[in-house]
């Protein structure tokens, strides 16, 4: 996150998107009772024994256990793959696994992918989107994410230039090109390669898969909620301002790392841990060093940047015990519902300096960790644009916070329409939720 009110790389890739959220008209909203909020997420996953059987494999096993999922069984065949970062040519044996068609409760303008999986070295995966719009033609199969753990056999990347004409993907995400038209994705199917050096037994695993969908009306304003909890969660507070000059090669350094700084932040809550090996790569003068490290296996090279949602998500899920999601949430009473059974959210917002009081900065586009609320019901934050771990902690007035995260439309320094991100949210939590935690994720849309 830059201090300064310039647009992003995102918030450039997101101009076509800025109507994408749009769309009071939406089918969604015509079929809700007039006494009814509408419907404006769809969450989707693939995580169970059963899932993984269902979808259509070639090359790849389902694998039972405490954890399933999928992994190579015979390779489907080989392939060359050039990776557009190094210049590097290599074979690969591969797999793939293509989900059932999931129709969506709601008609979406944007759909995110997000995944789980380990990929030990020599091995890596893409994952690809496909669907049909509701006049009933197809779309092309769009790569929503080349992903590895590491760095040391592809560069993680998105995909640039993919559109029909009608859709788009912007890095991360896939969407309507003119929703004013009425156009939405009516369903889709995920496809999952798995790639392996050829003639080992090394294989990536895949323990979830699925995407979110939304149709999120157009507004710069949203309703204000009441207030229902005073709960605060004991959140790690890490810094991205003390990282300012270091790797630049990531992003420019710190100051644009709130991203995986609230990841890690997250990631440590949960138990995550990384070892003095893994982070013997970082200058030991470097105080935190497990940010540097969360910024680097973060890192799209593509969007020459540390924000990349689903690839966040997928960097926690790399920890024992964790899975991560990118959804969109409609209101702080899902948040709240989150914090009451002990999950802290990550949530992305963009405002002027004046549209957040106390906060010091305006920005383009900021992920920031919500932690709690007070009694007053105003949101407890741990902001990494912070200039020490100490100043991390800050309270903001819950109408200004609600509404520049939740609002799709906004006015930037220079008074131009730009967009909001409408309730996006990483969500971090146990693999195996305990009964409270499964009913509060169910209550906000996510299995």
């Amino acid at each position: 996150m830059s201090r300064a009110e310039q647009p992003s790389r995102r918030t450039v890739l997101a101009a076509a998107v800025a109507a994408a959220v749009a769309g009071g008209a939406g089918p969604a909203a015509a079929d809700a009772p007039a006494d009814t909020p509408a419907r404006t997420v769809d969450n989707r996953a693939w995580t169970t024994y059963a899932d993984w059987r269902c979808g259509i494999a070639d090359g790849t096993t389902a694998v039972a256990g405490t954890r399933p999922g999928i992994v190579i069984g015979t390779p489907a065949g080989t392939t060359d793959y050039t990776d557009p970062h190094t210049g590097r040519t290599a074979r690969w044996e591969y797999a793939t696994w293509t989900s059932p068609v999931h129709r969506l409760g709601v008609p979406a303008t944007e759909v995110i992918a997000s995944w789980n999986a380990h990929t030990p070295a020599g091995t890596w995966l893409q994952i690809e989107l496909s669907g049909i719009y509701s006049d009933g033609t197809e779309t092309p199969w769009y790569v929503m994410g080349r992903w590895a753990a590491g760095d040391q056999d592809i560069r993680r990347t998105s995909v640039d230039d993919q559109s029909d004409g009608r859709s788009s993907v912007w890095t991360d995400t896939f969407a309507i090109d003119d929703p004013a038209s009425g156009l939405r994705l009516a369903s889709y199917r995920l496809r999952l390669t798995l790639y392996r050096t050829p003639g080992t037994q090394s294989t990536p695993q895949v323990w979830r898969v699925g995407a979110m969908g939304s149709d999120v009306p157009d507004r710069f304003t949203v309703p204000a909620s009441t207030p229902g909890l005073a709960q605060e969660l004991a959140v790690p507070r890490y810094s991205q301002e003390i990282h300012v000059g270091q790797y630049p090669e990531y992003d420019n350094g710190g100051e644009a790392w709130c991203s995986p700084t609230s990841s890690q932040m997250i990631v440590e809550y949960w138990g995550g841990r990384l070892t003095p090996e893994q982070l013997a790569w970082v200058d030991p003068s470097f105080a935190d060093p497990q940010v540097c490290h969360a910024a680097r296996f973060t890192f799209d090279h593509q969007y020459d940047g540390c924000g990349n949602w689903p690839f966040n998500a997928a960097y926690a899920a790399t920890f024992d015990g964790l899975q991560g999601v990118v959804t969109r949430l409609g209101s702080l009473t899902d948040l709240e519902t989150l914090i009451a059974a002990g999950i802290p959210a990550i949530t992305s917002q963009s405002f002027l300096e004046a549209e957040l009081t106390g906060a010091g900065y305006g920005t383009a586009g900021h992920l920031m960790t919500v932690i709690g609320f007070t009694a007053d019901g105003d949101v407890i934050a741990n902001d990494p644009n912070s200039p020490s771990n100490e100043a991390v902690r800050r309270v903001y007035q819950r109408r200004e916070w609600e509404n520049i995260w939740l609002r799709t439309k906004r006015y930037n320094a220079s008074g131009k329409v730009v967009s909001g991100t409408g309730g996006v949210c990483y969500l971090y939590f146990p693999a195996d939720p305990t009964p409270s935690q499964r009913a509060a994720l169910a209550a906000v849309g996510v299995r």
